[in-house]
């Protein structure tokens, strides 16, 4: 199955994860960190609304194995950070498929620091799936976007062709072998065209490449780049070729999303901390998954009605 037909299953939300008391996510990602070292003007976290720290391991540890034995089946092992800044990444994804039991560990990155060595490392830990976020055309829109020296444009094409070789090299000597994607963001109807020579030079390297459309990130980054001219997307409607009805959002019932110091969240822009339903630290997963903040939130969902919960000011449900 290729990364799109699973994302495609996430945000569809089955039958029996349509309601308010539901099984454990099949799939959820987890922050090992929440920095990064782009400043990208299209995510909040540039504007630091909540601690941005590395995650302990042995919560990271404890939190796989909790997970792990409630029925999760897709660890993913980001977030809202960059996850190739944590020096025990490559532990983390061996500890996912080798000692937790993840049928399936997957991670996006910026592709800035995914070296050939550190590439390799995460290869023969076991990982399943890695994603670049190609979200610029040229080094100019990256220097415009990402708010970083124009030099590490170049550097994040260069990781993205190397991971092809030392993916097949690693495949063809272990028998493991990663999916390699990546993704844009169309922020306008022309988005798409100047993305063209980007997506031409990696689509032969890569084994899907697919759109996004420009997420509010619950309203936090949506009025600045309308005034842009950009075309601002309601809530998390999934890929651009497989766009979902903004309510209910998929993201409060078929994806957990785990913070750095171990709050579980209900939205895949938890910036401030507003979706915050459960602290692991204090409890068990699945009392946090299916507590009664949750399900009062799932309940509005599904009622298509969701003023006075933390989803209101979502662009979505206006």
């Amino acid at each position: 199955m290729g990364i799109t037909e699973r994302i495609d299953a996430v945000t569809a939300i089955p039958a029996p994860w349509r309601g308010t008391e539901i099984p454990a996510p099949k799939s959820v990602k987890i922050e090992l960190t929440g920095r990064c070292n782009y400043a990208c003007s299209f995510c909040a976290r540039s504007m630091k609304l909540r601690d941005q720290k590395d995650m302990d391991r042995g919560t990271y540890e404890r939190l796989l194995r909790e997970m792990r034995a409630a029925g999760v089946e897709e660890i993913g092992l980001f977030y809202l950070g960059e996850s190739f800044l944590v020096p025990w990444l490559e532990e983390a994804i061996d500890f996912a498929k080798n000692e937790a039991g993840f049928p399936y560990v997957f991670l996006t990155t910026n592709g800035s620091l995914a070296t050939p060595d550190r590439l390799e490392g995460c290869f023969r830990a076991g990982l399943d799936s890695l994603k670049f976020s190609l979200n610029y055309a040229d080094e100019t829109q990256f220097k415009a976007i990402a708010q970083v020296k124009g030099a590490l444009f170049r550097t994040m094409m260069d990781n993205v062709a190397a991971a092809r070789a030392v993916r097949d090299r690693v495949a063809a000597e272990t028998g493991r072998r990663c999916g390699l994607y990546a993704s844009y963001i169309e922020y306008d109807g022309e988005q798409g065209r100047r993305m063209q020579s980007v997506v031409d030079e990696l689509r032969p390297l890569l084994d899907e490449v697919y759109a996004l459309p420009l997420y509010s990130q619950a309203e936090l980054v949506g009025g600045s780049e309308r005034d842009r001219g950009w075309a601002v997307t309601a809530g998390n409607r999934g890929r651009l070729a497989a766009l979902r009805d903004p309510l209910p959002c998929w993201a409060v019932f078929t994806e957990g999303h785990i913070t750095w110091d171990g709050r579980l969240s209900a939205c895949c822009f938890d910036h401030d901390g507003r979706f915050h339903m459960g602290d692991l630290n204090e409890q068990g997963f699945m009392d946090a998954w299916n507590s009664d903040k949750y399900r009062a939130l799932r309940a509005a969902h599904l009622k298509r009605d969701v003023r006075g919960t933390p989803c209101e000011t979502c662009v979505a449900y206006r």
